[in-house]
């Protein structure tokens, strides 16, 4: 019998990419035995940021949010494997950093002080319906 196969879209963020972390950061995915099928290195334009975090519009760290994610390059990352968007959200940790537990991405690599709840290293979708509209955002629309 054949395991369906889910996938889900993750990015690491401007921050953690100025901090060198990429590496360390898809091996945590990699060891939990996920498989990398799309990559791409972007500076998200203000159009394809404000699609991104739509449902944020309005709230009074919106504007934070779309100057921070588009201050730099992040990486855009399509993951492959059985339950993945449950089991990398555990892998990604608690949105605020200070939250997030050890042995977590953003709890081992978060920084002290902490600068911002925005700079959290990484994006994970949170559902199946959110990894499919940032699939298609980010791998399928060609919105550069």
């Amino acid at each position: 019998m054949m395991m369906d196969v889910d996938k889900t879209f993750v990015m690491i963020k401007p921050d953690a990419v100025r901090r060198n972390l990429i590496g360390k950061i898809i091996t945590r995915f990699e060891e939990a035995g996920f498989k990398l099928i799309n990559l791409k290195l972007i500076t998200l334009s203000r159009e394809l940021a404000s699609k991104h975090y739509a449902e944020h519009k309005g709230k009074p760290f919106y504007n934070d949010l779309l100057a921070f994610i588009t201050s730099g390059p992040s990486i855009a990352m399509l993951l492959q494997g059985e339950d993945v968007i449950k089991k990398v959200r555990k892998i990604v940790g608690a949105t605020n950093p200070e939250e997030a537990q050890s042995g977590t991405i953003r709890g081992d690599f978060k920084e002290i002080p902490l600068k911002s709840v925005t700079e959290n290293l990484i994006h994970a979708s949170d559902s199946e319906s959110s990894a499919k509209r940032e699939i298609y955002l980010f791998f399928e629309n060609n919105l550069e």
